[in-house]
């Protein structure tokens, strides 16, 4: 019997990621499961030969984690206030960076949204959750916002 004992939810503080953590909420209440909530800053690290001093960027990425930390504890208390929830702030690419937290946080099943981009958006920008699905080592549950 395949067994919950930690669940990575993955989040984008988009006016869905409530709904992605409602079912990361559920089935850890079912499993008594601990959850790991993960945010994704994007990186900057692209933007270093635009003609902006890499200290620029590093200080805007820093900001950006600071208030995405205190935006993760707000959303943590908020969701996930009565089970046992750890949130990260990380920085990269946000699919590497799923899966690298599944793997070294050692998950048993990863909780995503996603946004059901079609046609050319999907070609510009690519679908996280699919890349997350064809490459996990462990389930993914992808909730569609509706």
């Amino acid at each position: 019997m395949a067994e919950i004992k930690k669940i990575l939810c993955a989040i984008d503080f988009s006016e869905y990621s409530p709904m992605v953590a409602d079912y990361a909420k559920t089935i850890a209440k079912c499993t008594g499961a601990q959850v790991v909530c993960l945010y994704v800053a994007p990186s900057m690290s692209q933007y270093v030969g635009f003609h902006v001093p890499p200290s620029s960027i590093e200080n805007f990425v820093g900001e950006i984690v600071t208030g995405a930390e205190d935006t993760m504890n707000d959303f943590v208390n908020t969701h996930f206030d009565e089970l046992d929830t750890q949130g990260r702030v990380v920085t990269g690419y946000p699919a590497e960076e799923v899966l690298e937290a599944a793997k070294s946080e050692n998950v048993d099943m990863i909780v995503m949204g996603t946004h059901g981009r079609k046609g050319i958006d999907r070609i510009l920008f690519g679908s996280v959750a699919e890349k997350v699905v064809k490459t996990s080592d462990c389930p993914v549950l992808t909730v569609r916002p509706q």
